[in-house]
């Protein structure tokens, strides 16, 4: 291991030259030595050079005036709960060039940048300002320091969750309108939250939410969507959530929440949101008006469902088939019956009773044309096995 006395002409040649702050100078000479303190090797190194008002040559004094950036990531994340963080900075491109020209001309490799040693420096006295931890790879929290504006902006890492909800009265739809002035985006108008009005599942959800944890947008993954007028019943609908920067990453949820009609079941953080689609089952009951008297006979054609898979054409050209698993009807007068069906999830209603661009139909199979006058879901179930 080299020791100081290895390093001191290098020093004192650099030192007559140009005046560096202790930090500056120790940062040259650190790995060398294996030491951690830049500060204190500086300190020792001038140890023979009279003190001097100058200016460091190469951050201008900087690392010796970080209290008013520490005072700065303190006010913005008062209001925020986390455990770990991590520094970003960015600095005049002046200190950067002096810092790589003093490098080159001294040949001092394999040793940090000044920009490094700033953000270091920052990141230890919130540390131990905060007692929180200093992570890298995933923190809950991203400081970027402007240090020629002298701002500071915060980053709060999103919070997953995952619930199901069941929806008890008809009347209001699954997701919820976009905010016209910004599509979604976030902006004053709509509280930065993308959306202005609260008539939906959505809408009743991410209010919940931002109430708990703060945060702008909720950006949720369905498992399947259900109709405007339709019930969601049973265990209720699996959904997940991720809150883009929320003020807080702890909140105590009841197994059992209520929103007015709507109910939330087992809502719960979780690591992330899964990255590819799930696959499900829904059980769904189907309320049929049809233009014709109903013949028992054209009833049990339905049976046909169970042997092949219903194929759906869209516009864009895509194909897909799902499966039907069980179905079973009621005839409930001479020209209404209720079809309740066991089905792979995505199949989409009310086209497969009309027969849009869904082969085979409802109404083709039956060959009596139909009209939906309401359909539910009875229970949705997660496949969890290939």
């Amino acid at each position: 291991m080299s020791s100081i006395k290895e390093v001191l002409p290098a020093a004192n040649q650099i030192l007559k030259k140009y005046y560096l702050c202790d930090s500056c100078l120790g940062r040259l000479f650190s790995k060398r030595l294996k030491l951690s303190s830049n500060r204190l090797l500086g300190k020792k190194l001038k140890q023979n050079f009279p003190k001097s008002s100058k200016k460091c040559y190469v951050c201008k004094n900087l690392l010796d005036n970080l209290a008013s950036y520490l005072e700065l990531m303190l006010e913005s994340s008062l209001n925020h709960g986390f455990s770990s963080f991590v520094v970003g900075a960015m600095i005049q491109p002046s200190i950067i060039d002096r810092d790589d020209f003093l490098r080159s001309k001294y040949r001092l490799r394999g040793i940090d940048g000044v920009k490094t040693d700033i953000t270091r420096e920052i990141s230890k006295q919130f540390a131990k300002k905060t007692k929180k931890k200093l992570d890298f790879l995933d923190p809950d929290i991203t400081f970027t320091l402007n240090l020629k504006e002298s701002t500071c902006l915060l980053r709060s890492k999103p919070l997953s969750l995952q619930g199901r909800y069941n929806k008890y009265k008809r009347g209001f739809s699954q997701k919820q309108k976009s905010c016209e002035n910004c599509y979604g985006k976030g902006c004053r108008n709509c509280t930065f939250h993308g959306f202005t009005e609260s008539e939906s599942v959505e809408a009743k959800i991410s209010q919940f939410l931002f109430s708990k944890f703060g945060g702008t947008i909720a950006k949720f993954t369905w498992i399947g969507g259900d109709d405007k007028s339709s019930l969601v019943l049973g265990m209720g609908r699996p959904f997940f959530v991720r809150i883009q920067n929320p003020t807080r990453r702890k909140a105590k949820l009841p197994k059992k929440i209520k929103l007015e009609s709507l109910i939330i079941n087992n809502f719960k953080i979780i690591a992330e949101v899964p990255k590819k689609p799930l696959r499900f089952r829904s059980i769904i009951e189907i309320k049929i008006t049809t233009e014709n008297n109903l013949q028992p006979s054209s009833l049990r054609k339905l049976k046909k469902f169970l042997e092949i898979p219903i194929i759906i054409y869209e516009n864009s050209g895509k194909r897909s088939e799902k499966k039907i698993f069980d179905v079973r009807y009621k005839i409930n007068s001479k020209n209404k019956f209720t079809l309740k069906i066991n089905a792979e999830g995505g199949l989409p209603i009310k086209r497969f009773l009309i027969g849009d661009n869904v082969v085979p139909g409802i109404s083709q199979t039956i060959e009596n044309n139909c009209k939906c006058d309401e359909f539910d879901f009875l229970e949705i179930k997660m496949i969890t096995n290939n």
